[in-house]
């Protein structure tokens, strides 16, 4: 397999001085170019105004190409911005590029959201669940099968018994899940939506009055379970704010418990796979994730719910 190029401020400024009519920023006959972190050299800031993607291999040109058209479709569905491409093509052979308008904000991770910031997240849940499952089959969006909550459990449990040596968590918190209660949280059959199916902090642009602007990063999108989402905001914005816009959008006790609960379970083993080294990832983040999933909400114990629950 061809070893992918790495991009360098050279590489990006001969990309993006043909495709923008802007002069240089920083004196070199080009824009102003940086990369958005340092630990993201394929994702880069041009100017003020527009961002650029570089997708690092072929699987990942793959997503990147068909992420132009799924905006497009989802767009007029839901109430937030969705980034808009300004040039698309290869940045090396085979290799893809989509140079995006700039979504102005912060992230999940810089600013809370609001009550009305819930109301905008229960309109991206809402418009996900409207999308036509076809057309978005019919770009190339897969279809996920639902993860085992009960097997996802296991190996938190085992996961929070080392968090708790380490004095980082308290196991006992997750007894209040038990294998009765992740049966009967199991996502029911013709439920599948389209969802975004990578919400983290990072992707949710959120104002410093606390509505959210836009979502990023539409890569990962699926047909799957609804559960997910509401999990990922859980851990992007807290579990009672995505409870809450779960509520909003119509989705009733099952999905919104079996989202908090994948949140839950997955960032005790985020964590403990960090601090035992087999992840990389910032410490801090993850334990501010860890809390955000954990915060106590109304709606917190697996009561008996009805096999016939309506779902939307």
């Amino acid at each position: 397999m061809t070893q992918a190029p790495t991009p360098t401020a050279d590489t990006v400024r001969r990309l993006v001085r043909s495709l923008l009519k802007e002069g240089g920023g920083d004196g070199t006959g080009g824009p102003d170019v940086r990369p958005v972190t340092e630990d993201r050299e394929h994702t880069w800031w041009i100017g003020g105004r527009h961002v650029l993607r570089l997708a690092p291999d072929r699987e990942a040109s793959v997503r990147r190409r068909r992420e132009l058209r799924l905006r497009d479709l989802v767009r007029p569905h839901v109430p937030v911005a969705v980034p808009t491409s300004v040039a698309h093509g290869d940045w090396a052979p085979g290799l893809a590029y989509t140079l995006d308008t700039r979504v102005t904000g912060g992230t999940a991770d810089e600013h809370d959201v609001s009550a009305v910031g819930e109301d905008d997240l229960a309109g991206l849940l809402g418009g996900l669940r409207a999308v036509p499952a076809r057309q978005a089959e019919a770009l190339g969006v897969p279809r996920t099968a639902p993860r085992s909550l009960e097997a996802l459990r296991r190996m938190a449990v085992h996961a929070a018994e080392r968090l708790a040596a380490a004095d980082e968590f308290d196991a006992a918190r997750l007894h209040q899940l038990t294998p009765a209660s992740a049966a009967q949280l199991a996502a029911q059959p013709g439920t599948a939506v389209l969802t975004h199916h990578g919400l983290t902090g990072a992707h949710v642009v959120v104002s410093a009055d606390g509505r959210v602007r836009g979502i990023l990063d539409w890569t990962a999108a699926a047909l799957g379970d609804p559960a997910e989402d509401i999990a990922g905001l859980a851990v992007a914005v807290g579990s009672p704010a995505a409870v809450r816009a779960a509520t909003l959008a119509g989705y009733g006790a099952r999905p919104c418990l079996r989202g908090l609960w994948l949140a839950r379970c997955d960032t005790v083993i985020r964590l403990t796979d960090r601090l035992e080294g087999r992840t990389g990832g910032s410490l801090p983040l993850l334990r501010t994730q860890l809390r955000r999933a954990w915060e106590p909400i109304l709606l917190e114990r697996v009561t008996d719910l009805p096999e016939d629950e309506p779902e939307p």
